[in-house]
């Protein structure tokens, strides 16, 4: 898909190789581009989508074969490109900031005609700016946090009420990535703090709670504090390093493993247990493994 203007500016565009084709270099294995005249912030992907963002639009088209143009979406003023896709064969639910600060957009695909916009739905659910969000595997719960990055805030996807919130710390973070297990029993999260927190979902009774919930009855403000749930474990990662964190594969049923990849090159394998307990259990460096002149 060629730049339309020839007069204005094109960026990098989005490339999709087939890495089961034969060739002797990338080059010969591309099978798609799809290039815009603005930068591409975000590409998702399910078996028969690609969703691209731009700044201020979400494009989604069809995929992989003869990919057409489907939806186009505005979007709020989106500089980190925010959005994900549910990968679920049931479900084809598209989440992304809505136009109302701290609120989300979701978008049911399979229910939206192609060439048409779709009735709003919308969750508010911060007072500040939209900094992260997940969807879980099904698409039944979305995961947000703001720009403050104390908390993150569990939503139906159907009801739109709020699950749980769980507290990330008190003082303001970044938040580079939220992330569900693949069964939706755990929850982790990165920031710029160099913490990973690790939450319990499918038990919340794991979790930790403030001192204060033993107190009694507290005011409005503390109660808010007091009712949230504080992550049943975490480890550390180079504090100035962004990084992104998935859960592995089970080693066994009472062991689970959280993998952080660092932008300095760093990959850690952390396991943990239901009480809490996390211990490393890999640690690599790696090194670039291409050049921009490969592009």
């Amino acid at each position: 898909m060629p730049c339309p203007y020839l007069w204005s500016t094109c960026y990098k565009p989005v490339l999709i190789w087939d890495d089961a084709r034969e060739g002797k270099d990338s080059k010969d294995k591309l099978v798609l581009e799809f290039t815009f005249t603005k930068p591409v912030l975000a590409v998702r992907m399910r078996h028969d989508k690609i969703v691209i963002v731009l700044r201020n639009r979400i494009y989604v088209y069809s995929f992989p074969d003869n990919p057409r143009k489907l939806f186009e979406f505005d979007t709020r003023d989106n500089p980190k490109g925010l959005c994900d896709l549910c990968p679920s064969l049931e479900k084809q639910l598209l989440v992304f900031p809505g136009h109302k600060c701290g609120s989300l957009q979701l978008v049911d695909l399979a229910s939206t005609k192609p060439g048409t916009s779709s009735a709003p739905f919308t969750i508010n659910a911060h007072q500040s700016d939209v900094a992260c969000v997940s969807l879980n595997q099904p698409g039944t719960v979305v995961a947000s946090a703001s720009q403050k990055g104390t908390l993150i805030r569990l939503f139906d996807t159907q009801s739109k009420e709020k699950l749980v919130e769980l507290r990330r710390g008190t003082d303001p973070a970044t938040l580079y990535c939220i992330n569900f297990s693949h069964d939706s029993s755990f929850l982790c999260a990165s920031s710029d703090k160099g913490t990973v927190h690790i939450f319990a979902l499918k038990d919340t009774r794991l979790n930790r709670r403030s001192a204060l919930a033993r107190v009694g009855k507290v005011g409005p403000m503390i109660g808010q504090y007091v009712d949230s749930q504080w992550s049943l474990a975490s480890f550390t990662v180079p504090a100035e390093s962004a990084c992104i964190c998935a859960f592995g594969r089970n080693t066994s049923k009472n062991v689970n493993s959280v993998i952080a990849i660092c932008v300095d090159g760093t990959f850690h394998k952390y396991v943990f247990t239901p009480d809490g307990n996390c211990n490393r259990e890999a640690f690599d460096v790696y090194l670039d493994i291409c050049d921009d002149d490969d592009f």
